[in-house]
């Protein structure tokens, strides 16, 4: 635009030089053809732009927003056309409690009631685009700034909207997922009615007051001991059943031994086991008396 400016002026520069007596007046055809060169150079830059991966450019004109787009690339324009880009990937807006964290400096959590009345605070990260085609309507009417106008205030709501339907401890443990799920359904829509496309969304992080955090610890350590004592009864009541058995086994094996070994069983097993001694013996049976005798050899 600059150049297509300086152009004009040097073409009427030239012209007026020519009507007057001075002593450049010979060169004010050359003057005038300097001006006009500036003019179609400064034309043909200003006709062609430029947009970057990953954006699309909305024509704007005297106030007016062309309803078509253009695409990354060089894209031939009017050269009083002003061309406002987009950008079409993938951005995310992160609301955390953490300084400097999040997308504002300082504590920028959710603070949402849940259903039994307790503040529960809620870190959250959006992730969305853009849709090109959609771009000329977002400028008409929410403009640049939709990050602000749009993605913050929306989420914001939707999330104290949909927590109270929950209890503080359901959304900090059972209930997390479908909680996520309910706030992306509803989020999801209002984007899609504004010309933007709701990709994921990511509960962080979610506190819960003092006190109930306390609760929840206090009964998580008694039932880690209720689990303990329930493992030690059942190692007990497994040992009290291995000594039944073994008592069992025991009894079972002596009653044999008072009712199933006759005499000469006895006997077998006296000699078999004197036999397997050590020591040298000589055993002698008293076939009156059915009485073994052992002479040591020594």
């Amino acid at each position: 635009m600059f150049l297509i400016v300086i152009g004009i002026i040097v073409i009427i520069a030239g012209f007026v030089i020519a009507k007057n007596d001075s002593p450049i007046r010979s060169y004010s055809g050359v003057i005038r053809i300097v001006g006009i060169v500036l003019l179609l150079i400064g034309l043909a830059f200003t006709s062609v732009v430029q947009i970057e991966p990953g954006q699309v450019g909305v024509q704007k004109l005297f106030g007016k927003v062309n309803n078509s787009y253009l695409e990354s690339g060089l894209n031939v324009i009017n050269p009083l056309v002003e061309v406002v880009t987009f950008d079409v990937r993938t951005q995310n807006y992160t609301m955390s409690a953490v300084h400097d964290e999040g997308d504002k400096t300082g504590d920028d959590a959710i603070r949402v009631l849940s259903a039994d009345g307790l503040e529960v605070v809620v870190d959250l990260t959006v992730l969305y685009k853009v849709l090109p085609n959609e771009a000329p309507r977002i400028l008409k009417e929410i403009g640049t700034d939709y990050r602000n106008t749009i993605v913050r205030p929306i989420c914001r709501t939707k999330i104290r909207d949909n927590a109270v339907y929950y209890d503080a401890v359901a959304l900090y443990s059972t209930k997390r997922d479908e909680f996520q799920a309910r706030i992306f359904k509803t989020i999801e829509k209002d984007f899609k009615s504004r010309g933007l496309v709701l990709e994921q969304l990511l509960v962080r992080n979610i506190t819960l007051p003092a006190s109930v955090k306390t609760t929840i610890e206090s009964k998580i350590n008694a039932e880690q001991d209720a689990q303990k004592m329930t493992f030690v009864l059942q190692k007990e009541r497994q040992e009290a059943e291995r000594k039944r058995v073994e008592a069992q086994g025991i009894a079972d094996y002596q009653k044999i031994l008072s009712t199933g070994l006759s005499d000469k069983q006895l006997q077998y097993e006296m000699i078999k086991a004197i036999s397997t001694s050590p020591n040298a013996k000589l055993i002698i049976l008293d076939s009156k008396r059915n009485t073994p005798f052992i002479l040591d050899a020594k």
